[in-house]
């Protein structure tokens, strides 16, 4: 065993700083909960919300089932509330401020240490995006836990926190199916550098059992449909906009100015600092994992699972060895804090809004305010002009996706009851029955039906389009229609 090894289980514990992390965690828990309610539901979360609620599954084209099953969930016991459907993520968000602290903690970070981590966390762009409910904000604060969870063990060697690591990653297993990468490049990295006896513990290939396990059904779900999340990483990956963006918007998202920072201050730390010799496995693997996700054109917000290690590796950095810190970090923090408001849904929905086709829909949070029912207005009033026996005969489908889900979300209003789409997760829903020989179609290629379909009927100019007189069944043109 290195000395610096010994060092890190024999070092003194540090009192937890447990009143002012618990306010740092309450104000951006408190941010987020006083703008929960702000603007309409997201198309994602539609999304996950109609998933969840209409289609509930082992499994999805493009995730595993935890989080559309949560949002059903909430949308059951709390129906129409956007606080509600979004609490389990502000919470979480808030949980991973204090868990930051707690990694802090245990790398020998005192109270400043503690709370300045706390405050970095706070301030990065994990909290901004957990206005939504979704796998982009559940999976980073169970990778947090885990990281956690790793940390501690390296110092206090219970094993029972790698079984617990385990339950976490079984978790995790349900949200993505991104933290197997975590964990081989973690143990790889343990076996070169160490501490090569956690490769050896038994409860930690009995956590890894439990995760299997648990993973089961969806992993039966994904081979019964021919593993279409293996399509999804290929639709990940030809929309890679390139490393420059990929590393700009994925550091970005630690925080700007303070937060970006801090990160490359941290990962320095781990990989480099004598003091924190005994994390360097994980140091060097969550670099390998940034490389990892750039070679493999992932999704830069798949960095924000490994924000927590580095911020509090640069807070106890920052307050050991910065003469008389505080003052230079309260107001940059304030400032940090300032620019992550700004970033959440305070203004006018008006002022967010940009054009996406003949219809406004708009950007990230205004999306859903107004566009989004202005869409399915037109929609539903179409189909309540057909005559009730063609309607009955008529089937709602969508180009895309998003406007699948909301139009499934919002159409019942209209007497739309399903709405059916070849895009993505919701070509494997359900298709229309037989009897519909006709279809009302929502989108921007009128082409994408046209050959299954003796006529075409303009029913507002570039965006509705009623097709009659169908060509074949339904069994025959649905596998044509499944695009990504």
């Amino acid at each position: 065993m290195s000395i610096a090894t010994q060092t890190v289980r024999t070092g003194r514990e540090q009192t937890f700083a447990r009143l002012p992390v618990l306010v740092v965690a309450t104000l951006a828990g408190g941010a987020l909960l006083a703008t929960s309610g702000r603007y309409a539901h997201g198309f994602d979360e539609l999304y996950f919300l109609m998933a969840g609620k209409e289609h509930l599954a082992w499994g999805y084209f493009d995730q595993p089932p935890l989080i559309p099953a949560l949002a059903g969930a909430m949308d059951t016991l709390f129906p129409g509330s956007l606080v509600m459907l979004r609490l389990p993520m502000t919470l979480a968000a808030a949980a991973g401020v204090v868990v930051t602290a707690l990694i802090a903690r245990e790398l020998g970070g005192g109270r400043g240490a503690q709370v300045l981590a706390a405050g970095l966390y706070a301030t990065s762009g994990v909290i901004i995006v957990s206005h939504w409910i979704g796998t982009y904000v559940f999976d980073p604060f169970l990778w947090t836990v885990i990281v956690w969870l790793v940390v501690r063990w390296v110092r206090v060697r219970r094993d029972g926190l790698l079984l617990w690591a385990g339950v976490v990653t079984a978790v995790s297993l349900q949200t993505k199916f991104l933290i197997p990468a975590f964990w081989v490049l973690t143990l790889l990295s343990a076996l070169v550098l160490g501490p090569r006896e956690l490769v050896r513990r038994p409860k930690l290939w009995l956590g890894a059992g439990i995760a299997v396990v648990a993973t089961i059904p969806t992993l039966l779900w994904q081979a019964r449909n021919g593993w279409p999340y293996l399509i999804m990483n290929e639709v990940v990956s030809a929309e890679f906009p390139g490393t420059w963006p990929f590393l700009r918007d994925g550091f970005l998202t630690a925080g700007v100015g303070a937060g970006v920072l801090a990160f490359v201050y941290g990962l320095v730390r781990l990989n480099f600092s004598r003091e924190l010799r005994g994390y360097r496995f994980l140091g060097v693997a969550i670099a390998a994992l940034i490389v990892a996700f750039l070679v493999l054109h992932g999704r830069s917000y798949y960095l924000m699972g490994v924000f927590a290690l580095p911020f509090a590796a640069a807070a106890t950095g920052f307050a050991k060895h910065v003469p008389r810190w505080r003052p230079v970090a309260w107001p940059v923090m304030v400032l940090s804090a300032v620019i992550t408001l700004a970033g959440l849904p305070i203004y006018p929905a008006t002022m967010a809004r940009t054009s996406f086709g003949p219809i406004a829909l708009g950007s990230s949070f205004a999306g859903g305010e107004l566009p989004q029912q202005e869409l399915v207005k037109a929609v539903g009033e179409a189909y309540a002009a057909l005559p009730p026996d063609q309607r009955a005969r008529t089937a709602v489908y969508a180009e895309i996706y998003p406007f699948a889900a909301a139009t499934e979300f919002y159409g019942r209003r209209y007497g739309i009851d399903h709405v059916y789409s070849g895009h993505r997760g919701y070509w494997y829903f359900n298709r229309p029955p037989d009897s519909a020989d006709g279809v009302l179609f929502l989108g921007f290629d009128p082409r994408l039906l046209k050959p299954y379909f003796a006529t075409v009927t303009p029913v507002a100019e570039g965006l509705l389009w009623r097709y009659d007189g169908r060509r074949g069944s339904w069994d025959e043109i649905w596998p044509k229609l499944e695009r990504h």
